[in-house]
């Protein structure tokens, strides 16, 4: 189980509070202070739990989150406010958050919560047998790829290399996480075998489609998703 979470918040004390409190429970607690900070942390997608603050300098909270959600992020956000508005809360709701809690609020509760969220993760990953990103399909239960309802016959490297990048639609992932993820953490990260695995999986899912599903953002990494470039 992840137990990755990233906290987003401005007030030194909180953050120290929720730091300290998180890490003794087994979390493994990144801090961000800042909005442009924590949207660059999270869109490395290494949290599996955000707890994002409202009110933050240079980002606010609800920009934060759309902006995420938008992108294809799936971690679970729980959002931390003074604002204790039944029309903030449903709006933070509505933008993506997963869960909501006004300050101040108590650390038990807050744990308890945590754990909920990835309970539901947990969940919703089982239930996603098949992954889908627009006429693509990977059925994981049978290790099957088609496009456009056509088989597409893939290496076990193809297969895990592709269930990453599906697993998380628009989601941007970098050469390291791929590299640690499909081939483990003992490569050597100036391997060019990421490249050459995204050259054969465009040759095999994306020759012959107008839509290219399998994209490059250069110098960052690569996403699938089924938006025109």
């Amino acid at each position: 189980m992840n137990r990755q979470i990233l906290l987003i918040e401005d007030d030194a004390r909180i953050a120290d509070f929720l730091r300290r409190g998180l890490s003794a429970e087994g979390y493994v607690v990144e801090v961000a202070t800042t909005g442009p900070e924590g949207l660059a942390r999270a869109r490395t997608g290494e949290a599996a739990l955000i707890i994002l603050d409202l009110m933050l300098p240079g980002l606010g909270g609800l920009d934060l989150c759309q902006t995420l959600r938008a992108e294809g992020h799936h971690a679970a956000i729980l959002m931390l406010t003074a604002m204790d508005s039944t029309a903030d809360k449903v709006r933070g709701l509505r933008l993506g958050a997963d869960d909501y809690m006004v300050k101040p609020f108590d650390f038990e509760e807050l744990l308890a919560r945590l754990v909920a969220l990835q309970r539901r993760g947990r969940e919703q990953r089982v239930e996603a047998a098949v992954l889908r990103v627009a006429d693509l399909t990977f059925d994981r239960e049978r290790m099957q790829v088609r496009r456009a309802d056509r088989p597409i016959t893939l290496t076990a490297k193809e297969l895990a290399f592709l269930e990453l990048l599906m697993s998380a639609p628009g989601r941007l992932f970098s050469r390291e996480r791929i590299l640690a993820n499909v081939w483990g953490a003992q490569v050597d990260p100036l391997t060019n075998v990421v490249d050459v695995y995204v050259r054969r999986l465009r040759a095999k899912i994306d020759e012959g489609h107008a839509l290219p599903l399998l994209k490059t953002v250069r110098g960052l990494g690569y996403r699938m998703d089924d938006a025109a470039e």
